[in-house]
């Protein structure tokens, strides 16, 4: 079979989707949801791996994506090296609320993309759902909440707080993204990165199982 290649890099590596599932008709790469629910001890940020507590924590990216753009560019060259980790949680590429709408889905698409071809080279993925403006988390532009494409229901997913619920504007989005997203993924487990308000929160208790985890600093000093 001849091979192409692009004339420029889009950013997108659309080899590294080879032998996905794609959540149709939007295309983006299903993370598919474990055969067994795992919560992790803890979770470690990309960039401080090297001192996790323990291999049984999930490696995480919260933090600036520029932090873990080498994953985004060459998520090979990383193989063995979450490999070391027992869980990873898919990149969480930032998806800015006043970014124009298709940089935020293609972020989704990297978000699963990477986290598709970890998990089908053996990796324990759980999927992280960010979501931006409205038109990511409800049907008014597109025909589907283009935000919790790619992850399946009834599952385990994660969420991060750092950052995102300062201010009134914050706030509102988030807790209508997470309203969004139990109604929509209806998840059995959701790991919670930051902050978990109990009056953010507190209302979904009896649908899902919430695990908070504080951030980095918060957990070191501790």
């Amino acid at each position: 079979m001849k091979k192409y290649k692009a004339i420029i890099d889009d950013g997108c590596n659309p080899e590294l989707v080879a032998g996905a599932e794609f959540d149709l008709p939007m295309g983006i790469p299903i993370i598919k949801a474990p055969s067994k629910i795992i919560i992790p001890p803890g979770i470690t940020p990309f960039s401080m791996r090297d001192r996790a507590p323990s291999q049984a924590d999930a490696i995480g990216f919260y933090e600036m994506d520029v932090n873990f753009s080498e994953v985004l560019r060459h998520p090979e060259a990383f193989i063995d090296d979450f490999g070391r980790f027992a869980i990873m949680i898919s990149p969480d590429c930032s998806l800015y609320r006043d970014a124009p709408l298709p940089v935020q889905l293609i972020n989704v698409y990297r978000n699963r993309g990477i986290g598709s071809y970890y998990q089908r080279r053996g990796q324990y993925v759980i999927p992280q759902i960010r979501w931006g403006n409205e038109y990511t988390y409800t049907t008014k532009y597109f025909s589907e909440k283009i935000a919790f494409l790619g992850a399946e229901k009834h599952s385990i997913v994660a969420v991060g707080t750092y950052g995102c619920i300062d201010g009134k504007e914050n706030k509102y989005h988030f807790e209508a993204g997470l309203e969004a997203m139990m109604d929509t993924l209806e998840p059995i487990v959701v790991l919670v990165y930051g902050s978990m308000s109990d009056k953010i929160f507190g209302k979904y208790q009896n649908y899902a199982k919430f695990v908070q985890y504080p951030d980095w600093t918060t957990r070191m000093h501790k």
